[in-house]
């Protein structure tokens, strides 16, 4: 039974400054850089027939390339840390590739998201982490900024019984057909 959930990859030249990102907090378990992704829609465990059904209703969303950036970390768990993540910047497209998604699964009987889509990249997830020790941390990574990048596709994505933080599998990519468009020209200038 496979655990999927819907994602956008992070390139390269982001991932690696994400990764600069590691180290610093007692109790931390740091996410590999190539584990590192958006998720959209966390869909769970599902049958066979059900992972086939959604594969095959994710390739009806006709969206736009667009460009995301990071900015700023911060954690989840107030009281009890669980994870430190760094901040997407939230789009108008963003939202709205999120929503279509969670429409589909909703369609097709999936549950509805009990959690509000709050846009981030996990960098690691924490046990018995102290509240202090985390704030610390993040005191001096706050002002973290990464991006423009675009984005061109999402993903559906498995991953295998774990603690959490991967291994991610891509099982299925789902290309934004259509470019970021072009910016119009002004009076005077002359696109070559």
């Amino acid at each position: 039974m496979p655990r999927l959930f819907t994602a956008l990859e992070i390139p390269q030249s982001a991932a690696l400054s994400l990764s600069l990102l590691r180290g610093g907090v007692p109790g931390a378990r740091w996410i590999d850089r190539e584990n590192f992704h958006i998720t959209l829609r966390f869909i769970g465990d599902v049958d066979h027939r059900t992972a086939d059904e959604v594969i095959e209703a994710f390739d009806r969303v006709r969206r736009q390339q667009f460009e995301l950036s990071l900015s700023g970390t911060g954690f989840f768990g107030s009281k009890k840390p669980h994870s430190i993540w760094a901040g997407v910047r939230q789009t108008p497209a963003l939202m709205a590739l999120q929503a279509d998604q969670e429409r589909i699964c909703q369609r097709m009987g999936l549950p509805a998201e009990p959690r509000k889509f709050t846009p981030h990249v996990t960098l690691a997830r924490l046990k018995n982490a102290r509240v202090d020790d985390v704030v610390h941390y993040l005191t001096g990574r706050g002002n973290f900024e990464a991006g423009p990048f675009t984005v061109t596709r999402f993903v559906l994505m498995s991953s295998r019984d774990s603690v959490g933080g991967g291994p991610y599998v891509v099982e299925e990519g789902y290309p934004l057909d259509m470019p970021i468009a072009a910016k119009p020209l002004r009076l005077g200038e002359l696109r070559v």
